[in-house]
C-alpha cells in the first residue's frame, strides 16, 4: 500500500535527518528511497510543528522571558537535526571562500578539518537566526504559527529538488545513493503538497495566504539562483552542499519572516 510505503519513507527520513530514535531496520531499496524523497516536505512539516508547538507552550504556559524562549527555540532548531546540516554549511563555506577552482573546492569540502571561514560563517548563520527568532517572538501575531511551520517544509522541498535535479559530483555518498535510487518524477508530488496546504490556509486562515506566498516566492528565487551557482561553483551536488542549502534557505526564510513581522505590525 502507498500509505504504508510513505510511512516507511518518513521513518527513513527520521533516521537519516533527525535525532529521533527509530529502532527498527528499514528497507533501503529503490521503492522506499523514492518514498523517502516524496516525504521530505512531510518531514519538514513535523519539524516545523515541533518548533511551533514548543513556541506556543513556552509563550502561553511559562513565565520565561522572550529572550529565554527565543534561545530555547533556537537551540531546538539545531538539536532536532543533530546539527547534521550545519556540518555541511561549514564545509561548503570553507570551500567557497577559498576562491579556488572547482576541483580544489571539492577537496576542501572533503577535508574533515574546519577552517576559519567555516567557523565565521557558522557564527553569522546561528547569530542571525537567533536574532530573527528573538524579534519574531517579541512580535508574535496570529499568522506567526503557520508561517513558522512553513519554513522547514519549504527548506526540505528545496533539498529534495537539489538532490534529484543537480548531478552528483562524486559517485559515492548519500547524495549519489539517493540519485541512483530515485527517479526525478518523485518530485511531482511537491506542488500537490503545497497546493493542498494553501487550500487549507485559505479555509482556516485566509489572511495568512499572501504571507505564505511571499515565503514561497523567496524559496523559489533561492532555488533558481543556487541551482545555477552550485553547478558554477562546485560542478554539481554533494551531501555537504545539500546540508548547506537547507541551512541557507531556512536562514533566508527566517529573515523574510522577521521582515514580514515588521511590515505587518508597523
Amino acid at each position: 500500500m502507498k500509505i504504508l510505503g510513505l510511512f516507511k519513507g518518513l521513518l527513513i527520513n527520521l533516521q537519516f535527518f533527525t535525532i529521533i530514535p527509530i529502532n527498527r531496520e528499514l528497507p533501503m531499496d529503490n521503492k522506499h528511497m523514492t518514498y523517502a524523497v516524496k516525504t521530505f516536505p512531510i518531514l519538514g512539516l513535523l519539524q516545523g510543528g515541533v518548533l511551533t508547538a514548543a513556541l506556543y507552550l513556552l509563550t502561553h504556559y511559562t513565565p520565561l522571558s522572550y529572550l529565554a524562549i527565543a534561545f530555547i527555540i533556537w537551540l531546538l532548531s539545531i538539536v532536532i537535526t543533530g546539527g547534521l546540516h550545519l556540518d555541511g554549511w561549514m564545509d561548503a563555506s570553507d570551500a567557497f571562500f577559498s576562491y579556488q577552482d572547482k576541483e580544489k573546492r571539492l577537496e576542501i569540502m572533503k577535508d574533515p578539518r574546519t577552517g576559519a571561514f567555516g567557523v565565521i560563517s557558522l557564527v553569522v548563520l546561528l547569530s542571525g537566526r537567533y536574532l530573527f527568532i528573538y524579534e519574531i517572538t517579541n512580535m508574535l501575531m496570529e499568522t506567526s504559527w503557520i508561517l513558522i511551520i512553513v519554513i522547514p517544509v519549504f527548506s526540505r522541498s528545496v533539498m529534495g529538488y537539489f538532490l534529484l535535479m543537480i548531478p552528483a559530483v562524486r559517485k559515492e555518498g548519500l547524495g549519489h545513493f539517493f540519485q541512483k535510487s530515485v527517479q526525478k518524477r518523485a518530485l511531482f508530488i511537491y506542488p500537490l503538497y503545497i497546493l493542498l496546504f494553501l487550500i487549507l490556509v485559505v479555509y482556516l486562515l485566509p489572511y495568512a495566504l499572501w504571507q505564505i506566498l511571499i515565503l514561497l516566492f523567496v524559496t523559489l528565487a533561492f532555488l533558481f539562483i543556487f541551482h545555477k551557482k552550485m553547478i558554477k561553483w562546485f560542478g554539481g551536488m554533494t551531501g555537504d552542499l545539500l546540508g548547506a542549502s537547507v541551512e541557507g534557505v531556512e536562514w533566508v526564510l527566517w529573515m523574510s519572516l522577521w521582515l514580514l513581522h515588521y511590515y505587518v505590525t508597523a
